[in-house]
């Protein structure tokens, strides 16, 4: 009897220990290697390093805006999806320089140059150590935009409501939270059981009080569009979704002039924050 119950608590321990595996190698995907920034960009970035209260240190690229610019004032942090680094979201980039603001993409611990190995509550810390690093800087946290693509995008719901004089928040793509994310994508595992990372973002978003874009495809595969009504329909006011075009991994670029509309007109909608 003793034998079994040892045999079947060895297996139990292996189970729980590859379920755990499992869900960091699929909740995470970093990429090591940085290329440089297109020549084409509008504004070349400078490389800096941010250093977050726990000891490490990210890579990141700060693009300032154009002192000639109606938006030179505003600054838009990009926390970027769960794969790749800072140097694969540049169409995004385009964007964004276009609308004439000041841009600072940074990579999570454990991406890119950036120091450390990524967990859930180290990205949060992240996004904070970023928003400190702009401070320092002298750009005050009612000047900055938060921008979040997928998993960046529940990573900027925690810092939305970290943070209430942020000038606003944008979600692009972003899930409900990982656990109902997983329960769709893997329907066979016992995901809301064993879950450890959550990224609860739905759940948060009653609590968040700057304003909200909302960015998602009706063609997203891997994210449905159903997570962004859901995370809408939880919102606080002021907030608005708006329709993309594209599957998960194709935008902006599939419908550019869409996500710089929504852009435009959401960071021109809050700016009587600025006065």
């Amino acid at each position: 009897m003793w034998h079994w119950l040892f045999s079947l608590a060895l297996v139990v321990v292996a189970l729980w220990i590859f379920l755990r595996w499992f869900e960091y190698r699929n909740v995470f995907h970093p990429y090591r290697e940085v290329a440089p920034a297109p020549r084409h960009l509008a504004r070349a970035p400078e490389a800096v390093r941010i250093p977050t209260p726990d000891g490490v240190e990210l890579g990141a690229w700060f693009f300032p805006a154009d002192p000639a610019s109606p938006r030179a004032a505003l600054t838009v942090i990009v926390s970027h999806g769960n794969g790749g680094n800072i140097s694969h979201r540049i169409s995004l980039y385009e964007i964004l320089l276009d609308l004439g603001v000041s841009l600072l993409a940074y990579d999570y611990r454990g991406y890119g140059t950036s120091t450390g190995r990524p967990t859930e509550t180290g990205t949060y810390t992240d996004a904070e150590a970023a928003v400190d690093w702009l401070v320092a800087r002298g750009i005050p946290e009612e000047r900055i935009v938060v921008h979040g693509e997928s998993l960046g995008g529940a990573v900027t719901a925690e810092l939305a409501l970290r943070r209430p004089r942020l000038r606003g928040a944008i979600l692009h793509s972003t899930f409900t939270s990982v656990p109902d994310l997983g329960t769709e994508l893997f329907p066979f595992l016992p995901v809301r059981l064993v879950s450890a990372i959550h990224y609860a973002t739905r759940e948060k978003l009653p609590r968040i009080k700057v304003p909200l874009l909302f960015l998602h495809s009706r063609e997203d595969t891997l994210i449905g569009f159903h997570h962004a009504e859901a995370n809408f329909a939880a919102a606080a006011e002021p907030k608005r979704l708006v329709e993309i075009r594209g599957d998960h991994n194709d935008q902006p670029e599939a419908s550019p002039e869409v996500y710089r509309r929504a852009l435009g007109e959401f960071l021109d909608a809050t700016a009587p924050r600025l006065r």
